[in-house]
């Protein structure tokens, strides 16, 4: 067996890729990370510093536990580390009645017994009389929820892996995988290496590797934007606000309050899609479109108006998203040393831990104690 044969090799080391070659590395077994530039990086989808955690997700009941396992594995990675991982300064939820993202939000909490205050409009102004708007008309508070600072999560993941022993290899493409019965063979443009086991976790580009190995899915990258705004601090620092989910009637937005003085961050959930293209063509320059800052200011403008001051920074990213925006975690159907996470569709950010944890035990143990039914990469909406 030569040096370049691998336990688990691992295509594409952003947040997902990373924590898993943590997990892994930590079992013993040998492990190397793969990525096409040096994460943390601003080519994916983990740009932009920070990333909320929230428990009483609106997304559905089926990832209420794994947000709630994923909230003890960043408390545990801050005991690895001297830089901030998780904040603590509260989730707010608002929006128009009759939201179904908002009633699903109140139905995880029901149902996993989650400490979640019910607010009216009235109520919601007492407290941060920096909202308003004709779409404010309820809200849900979780206390503990808070924000989870990215890029130090991810350096700190690549810090301990490589303590234990995993490799990493940067600013090199993955040109083709070709799976065999024991090992799988991965090819860059200068070198081959093999592994008994592949991680798939390449971000908007895991649907190009997924076609080429026999499953077209329909994964959608599409070009989002993320700007910070001088804002009133009294009304919107994080110690006087919270980061929040706004469902407004034109559009679902999200953001952040000002941290450490960098101003509101803020960002669109769902948007038109007319600039999306192949993730390796996709336009990274914030400002390039009108709507890229002008989206956000609209919202700011109509309900949290204190915010909306100058510029202070804006990024790109890509989310890739399946028709149902469910992730994909799961082996490949045909080629059962193939693992794939993918589809993160804008809201994967917080499970990262969980989901290494995950990937962890289907290649130690062959199975999760963690329901990934929802997950399947053979589900009908993918295909149809």
């Amino acid at each position: 067996m030569n040096n370049k044969h691998y336990d688990v090799v691992i295509i594409g080391a952003g947040a997902m890729g990373m924590s898993s070659g943590y997990y892994l590395s930590k079992k013993g077994l040998k492990v190397l990370m793969i990525d096409a530039n040096d994460p943390p990086h601003d080519h994916g989808s983990h740009g932009g510093d920070t990333r909320l955690i929230r428990h009483a997700v609106g997304e559905g009941l089926h990832y209420v536990p794994l947000a709630l396992r994923a909230q003890e594995m960043w408390n545990e990675l801050q005991a690895h580390s001297d830089d901030e991982i998780f904040r603590e300064i509260g989730i707010l939820n608002f929006g128009y009645k009759g939201s179904k993202f908002l009633e699903n939000t109140l139905e995880g909490a029901k149902a996993f017994d989650l400490d979640i205050e019910t607010l009216t409009k009235e109520e919601i102004r007492k407290r941060w009389p920096g909202l308003h708007g004709e779409d404010l008309e309820i809200g849900y508070y979780e206390d503990d929820g808070g924000v989870i600072m990215g890029e130090n999560a991810i350096l700190t993941y690549r810090r301990l892996a490589l303590e234990n022993g995993a490799e990493l290899l940067i600013d090199t493409p993955v040109k083709s995988l070709h799976p065999g019965e024991d090992k799988v063979t991965v090819q860059t443009e200068h070198d081959t290496f093999t592994g008994d086991k592949v991680i798939l976790s390449a971000g908007a580009w895991t649907g190009k590797f997924l076609k080429a190995l026999g499953l077209d899915i329909k994964l959608q990258p599409s070009r989002r934007t993320i700007a910070w705004f001088k804002a009133d601090e009294d009304l919107y620092s994080s110690e006087n606000f919270p980061g929040f989910i706004g469902r407004a009637r034109h559009g679902s937005y999200y953001g952040f309050a000002s941290i450490d003085g960098t101003g509101v961050k803020v960002g669109r959930y769902n948007g038109n899609a007319e600039d999306d293209d192949a993730p390796e063509n996709m336009n990274r320059q914030f400002g390039d479109y009108e709507k890229d800052e002008g989206d956000v200011r609209t919202y700011l403008d109509d309900h949290m108006e204190g915010a909306n001051g100058k510029l202070n920074k804006g990024v790109t990213c890509i989310f890739t998203n399946t028709p149902d925006e469910d992730f994909i975690i799961d082996q490949h159907p045909k080629y059962g040393n193939i693992y794939i996470a993918g589809g993160f569709s804008g809201h994967g950010f917080k499970y990262v831990p969980v989901i290494g944890e995950i990937f962890t035990q289907l290649i130690t143990e062959g199975s999760t104690e963690h329901d990934i039914s929802e997950f399947s990469i053979t589900r009908d909406a993918l295909y149809d």
